[in-house]
C-alpha cells in the first residue's frame, strides 16, 4: 500500500529554489482513495488512545493535521507564519533546508498535559518540526508524536526530533 502512495508524490525539481526536489503531495490528496488510505494509515496507531490535539504545520500540515485530528476526535491547532493568527502568540525561529523563517501559534492553543501529535507533510532537515516541538514543550503539551507523510532520510531530521517519537508513513 505504501508503494502506491509513494507512486502518487510528484517530484518537482528546482522548488523553491536550484537544488532542491520537491516533494508535491497535491497529487496524492487530490486521489480520493490515496488520500482516504493515507490518513487511515497515519492515524491507526492512535485509534482508542487518548490524543487531544494534533498541530498542523503551516500550510499543508493543516491538511494533514485536520484529517488525522478528525479521525482521531482531537482538535485541530494551526501554526503558522508570524501575523496570520489574530490573538496574542508564542514565537519560535529556525532554520531550514533552504533559509530561515518563523512560526506562531496562540498562547491558549495548548493547555499543560494535553496530549498532542504534531503533523506535517514532510520531514527534511527537522528545524520545522523542531521549532514547532518546543512550542508545544513551552506550552506544557505533551509530544505523543511527530507524524510525516514523507522523511527525507538523508537529511537527518529526526534527529531533532528526539527524543519524541517521530512516524514518517513514507521514506524517499
Amino acid at each position: 500500500m505504501v508503494e502506491q502512495l509513494k507512486k502518487s508524490v510528484r517530484d518537482v525539481p528546482d522548488f523553491p529554489k536550484k537544488g532542491i526536489l520537491f516533494k508535491d503531495i497535491t497529487t496524492l490528496c487530490k486521489e480520493p482513495s490515496m488520500f482516504v488510505r493515507m490518513v487511515d494509515m497515519m492515524a491507526h496507531r492512535h485509534i482508542g488512545k487518548k490524543i487531544d490535539l494534533v498541530v498542523g504545520i503551516e500550510a499543508r500540515g493543516f491538511v494533514v493535521g485536520s484529517a488525522l485530528a478528525y479521525k482521531l476526535g482531537a482538535g485541530i491547532v494551526l501554526v503558522r507564519k508570524p501575523g496570520k493568527l489574530p490573538h496574542k502568540t508564542h514565537q519560535a525561529s529556525y532554520t531550514l533546508e533552504y533559509g530561515k523563517d518563523t512560526l506562531e501559534i496562540h498562547q491558549d492553543a495548548i493547555q499543560p498535559g494535553q496530549n498532542v501529535i504534531i503533523a506535517d507533510d514532510l520531514l527534511a532537515t527537522g528545524g520545522t518540526a523542531g521549532a514547532v516541538a518546543k512550542l508545544v514543550e513551552q506550552m506544557g503539551g505533551n509530544i505523543i508524536e511527530c507524524s510525516f507523510i514523507i522523511e527525507l532520510d538523508e537529511l537527518k531530521g529526526r534527529e531533532k526530533l528526539s527524543p519524541h517519537p517521530v512516524f514518517s508513513l513514507m521514506s524517499f
